[in-house]
């Protein structure tokens, strides 16, 4: 992990949450029901589907500025999904990124009607957003990640087999939808933002499964071996809850070696861009690396 990239990737979150504050601040939102979405939106975190809307773009020589209100609506849609997911009737988390979480702070209640609000607030912003049809098919490709076809559908899975044993073919149906889907989608609309063709997008699609992949193994990963206090939340919940994961099917090492078997392929999808495609790789190694 190189200094350029990490100065890179700050770059993209602090343009992320700038515009993000700004939105959120002028919007004609009701002042409280806007303190619960920043409260669960501003709390920090990789800021990485923005990351690749905006890289990805810029790869395929797109402008930031036709990118950046499709990246911040990823991050409204995947601060929605982790308020719902920490509800009770889900995974009952107490904590996210080493805060209380939005329920725990404000009520189910609250913490329910600022999750649809942040997933409504993103669809504005991107239909704002559309001016041509390549934007409107960015916009649609986050639509499909974010709903029945892809993150819900995978939530929907995971929810309906809880507890119960799971094969490796369904496991990863679950991270394909659940975890991975989102990442393609940002790749896909920071694509269709830069005007690519289907090749290119096809080639960012299959780089962001692989990587998916990598980020639930590394997050089964750290449920087992990671410091809940720079984790920002509890460990060892997932064998509390006898999920399978990537660890209980293989054991820990074997599920290292998966996670770069999976690097691996993705790194191959970006061979053919050469330097210009020095930040989705070291992103994948980061993602590969990461303590957190």
């Amino acid at each position: 992990m190189t200094d350029k990239f990490l100065k890179q990737l700050n770059e993209y979150s602090s343009l992320t949450e700038e515009k993000m504050a700004e939105y959120l601040d002028n919007s004609g939102i009701p002042e409280d029901l806007s303190e619960v979405m920043k409260y669960s939106v501003m709390a920090g975190g990789k800021r990485l589907r923005p990351a690749l809307v905006l890289s990805c773009s810029s790869l395929l020589g797109g402008k930031i500025e036709d990118a950046i209100p499709f990246a911040y609506a990823m991050e409204f849609i995947h601060t929605y999904s982790l308020i719902h997911d920490d509800l009770p009737a889900l995974d009952n988390d107490d904590y996210r990124r080493g805060k209380l979480t939005s329920h725990k702070k404000f009520g189910e209640d609250k913490a329910i009607l600022a999750g649809d609000a942040l997933i409504s607030f993103a669809f504005e912003i991107m239909l704002e957003a559309c001016k041509n049809m390549n934007q409107t098919k960015a916009a649609m490709f986050i639509s499909q990640a974010a709903g029945a076809r892809g993150m819900v559908a995978g939530q929907w899975v995971d929810v309906k087999l809880n507890g119960q044993f799971v094969d490796e073919k369904t496991m990863e149906y679950i991270h394909l939808n659940k975890t991975a889907a989102l990442i393609i989608g940002a790749l896909k609309a920071g694509a269709s933002c830069a005007n690519a063709g289907e090749k290119d997008i096809e080639k960012m699609s299959a780089f962001g499964r692989e990587i998916g992949y990598t980020f639930q193994i590394i997050d089964d990963i750290l449920d087992v071996v990671g410091d809940s206090a720079e984790l920002g939340k509890a460990t060892g919940s997932d064998e509390a809850n006898n999920k399978t994961t990537y660890v209980t099917l293989f054991g820990l090492e074997n599920a290292k070696k998966e996670a770069e078997r999976h690097t691996e392929i993705a790194l191959e999808q970006l061979s053919e861009y050469g330097e210009n495609a020095w930040f989705l790789r070291e992103l994948a190694k980061y993602l590969l690396n990461r303590k957190k």
